[in-house]
């Protein structure tokens, strides 16, 4: 028998409670070492399927271009159709094509089983996000979740490019196999201990015109943005781009609104703290893809060193997260949401002021480790705070639609943000071509810091 919601009076969790926190936090942390360890392998299958640079780039492009196109989609279907119903689906398909993928004998199909991952990942995400807001109420119980929960997604982020190094050295198909176990014990232990979805008086219903230009919408917005760097923003192909996911994206809007049983109701972004948590999530994570772009372009591409290098000196940031996830919910009942949220993004303030102290030899112990250690204090309290702040006051039958809004939020604004950047660096080999991103991802983690502040001042 699956356990209940705990109540939000009890000072101890049961078994079944931390096995629900702990494939909840199983399926994050398989997202992030499935995005970060390709990055590693790319020159292998390069090299081994003769791909140019422009199609290489779809290995973990094509990932993060359906990761971020459906989740919105992915955590409305899991309020209509059943959170842990979408979630055991959506993991049996991610592991069949994991198993696909590292028997895949060709370019194009290794790219679309990525591409089918991703989508996968989609419904996996917030679909586990809403089994953890649906299980823990808000207040201390839910803080100490999503402490706990970060954990894990941070630690899949920092440790995939490691792990991708070491099993890249051995084959680079051990990377696409690693995910099968993990996503098989996942799907076993959901089925064990999940308690199942509860009956529905009327057959829940999904609104297919929203549902096609939301993810037409979506999909083109994420792909002009990922490939504004390369087309160039003043481009026909990305004004165009922009200009018709926008138009999709309005006439979705206009469906929305008249549609008895919207996809999206729209009421949701009256909640304050879940429109400012959005767009704090958005900035916050276009600054930290910027920041590990311009510190891949420092360390590889100007001083020739290996990626497993560079993630160890991001290994800081890990143990940050580490250390302090468990402890953020006793941080958040002490202190405050808000106030444990404005010191994580005050940290990042520092962290990217010492990416101008830069130079021509990397100064490991003045600026690369302190920059890494901030960078990890900041994304250890801000990103669970937000995630608690994206989810407060919203009801349990559109927590799938908080999640899939949070995890859209830090996807195109991870995707933008990295776009940004790239636009902004001057072309060329020298150290001076970095200092106009580190303008930039500066800027973010500024905006990031004003726009909590400014919500709390309404």
């Amino acid at each position: 028998m699956a356990a209940p919601a705990v109540r939000k009076d009890s000072p101890r969790w049961s078994a079944r409670l931390w096995i629900a926190l702990l494939i909840c936090s199983g399926v994050i942390l398989l997202d992030g070492l499935d995005i970060s360890m390709i990055a590693v392998a790319i020159p292998e299958i390069q090299h081994e399927f003769g791909m140019d640079a422009a199609a290489a780039q779809w290995l973990a492009g094509a990932y993060i271009l359906a990761f971020g196109s459906f989740l919105l989609l992915g955590g409305r279907c899991a309020d209509l159709f059943g959170r842990r119903r979408v979630l055991v689906v959506a993991m049996a398909l991610f592991a069949l094509v994991s198993l696909l993928g590292t028997l895949a004998d060709d370019a194009v199909l290794l790219v679309v089983s990525r591409f089918v991952k991703g989508m996968a990942a989609a419904f996996t995400a917030p679909a586990a996000m809403s089994v953890l807001t649906t299980t823990f109420p808000e207040g201390p119980q839910r803080n100490k979740a999503f402490g706990i929960f970060n954990v894990f997604e941070a630690s899949g982020y920092s440790s995939g490019l490691l792990i991708g190094g070491l099993l890249a050295a051995l084959n680079w198909r051990a990377i696409f196999i690693l995910p099968i176990p993990i996503a098989v014990l996942i799907l076993a232990a959901a089925l064990r201990f999940l308690p199942p979805d509860p009956p529905r008086a009327e057959r829940p219903r999904l609104d297919i015109g929203g549902a096609v230009t939301l993810l037409a919408g979506m999909l083109l917005l994420v792909f002009t943005v990922s490939s504004a760097a390369d087309a160039g923003w003043t481009s026909l192909r990305t004004i165009g781009g922009f200009a018709l996911s926008g138009l999709l994206l309005v006439a979705f809007i206009v469906i929305e609104r008249t549609v008895k049983e919207p996809l999206v109701r729209l009421g949701i972004f009256r909640n304050r703290s879940l429109v400012a948590a959005n767009v704090s999530s958005a900035l916050l994570y276009g600054g930290a893809m910027g920041f590990q772009f311009l510190l891949a372009l420092y360390l590889q591409n100007l001083h020739g060193w290996q990626p497993w290098q560079m993630a160890l000196v991001l290994l800081p940031a890990g143990l940050m997260v580490v250390v302090i996830g468990p402890r953020l919910g006793t941080l958040m009942n002490r202190f405050g949401v808000t106030g444990v949220l404005l010191v994580g993004l005050v940290s990042f303030v520092p962290c990217y002021l010492l990416m101008l102290r830069i130079g021509p030899e990397p100064d490991l112990w003045t600026v690369l480790l302190p920059a890494s250690l901030l960078w990890g204090l900041g994304f250890a309290l801000s990103i669970s705070a937000l995630m608690v702040a994206g989810t407060s006051g919203v009801a349990d039958h559109e927590q799938g639609l908080a999640a899939g809004l949070l995890n859209s939020s830090l996807q195109v604004g991870g995707a933008g943000g990295l776009a940004v950047v790239a636009a902004a660096i001057v072309p060329g080999t020298q150290l001076t071509m970095l200092y106009p991103g580190v303008a930039v991802i500066l800027t973010f983690a500024i905006l990031t810091l004003l726009a909590q502040l400014l919500r709390g001042q309404r």
